[in-house]
């Protein structure tokens, strides 16, 4: 199952007062990170290769540092063997987009299955930034993780 706040993306004031090409630029930035998060969800391991771009450099809080693109993929691979997100749901909260970058601001929310049958439920923010590429949006950083 996925919950997508998408329904809040008509409501949030950015989408109020621009040209129609940035609010499209603004809905693919938002796109993207809900493609993220539903194939991170769906367990494809590729996502790594599909939506980060080759430099880039994300820190989660959950991280000592920031992580590499290839950093990224292997702990990507580690959490799937050990447990499985069963769903999330995203909140937008704002979205820039200047030249070819794109800034979103979100909150979040995320249950996952540990191995054992565990269950636990996240909540938390995150702030990626996107670079546009000829393949697409793609993430060169972002930074966030769960509330705690």
């Amino acid at each position: 199952m996925v919950l997508v706040g998408t329904a809040c993306l008509a409501n949030l004031s950015w989408a109020q007062d621009s040209s129609q090409a940035d609010a499209t630029d603004r809905a693919d930035v938002w796109t993207t990170v809900e493609a993220q998060w539903n194939a991170q969800q769906k367990g494809d391991g590729k996502w790594p290769d599909i939506y980060l771009a080759d430099d880039f450099s994300g820190w989660g809080t959950s991280s000592p540092s920031p992580r590499s693109k290839s950093s990224t993929r292997m702990w990507d691979r580690f959490n799937t063997k050990v447990s499985e997100m069963l769903v999330h749901e995203l909140y937008p909260l704002s979205i820039v987009v200047t030249g070819d970058t794109g800034v979103a601001h979100y909150l979040y929310s995320s249950a996952s299955q540990d191995k054992d049958g565990k269950i636990t439920t996240v909540n938390g923010r995150y702030t990626d930034i996107l670079i546009r590429t000829a393949d697409g949006w793609k993430f060169i950083a972002w930074h966030g993780g769960g509330d705690e």
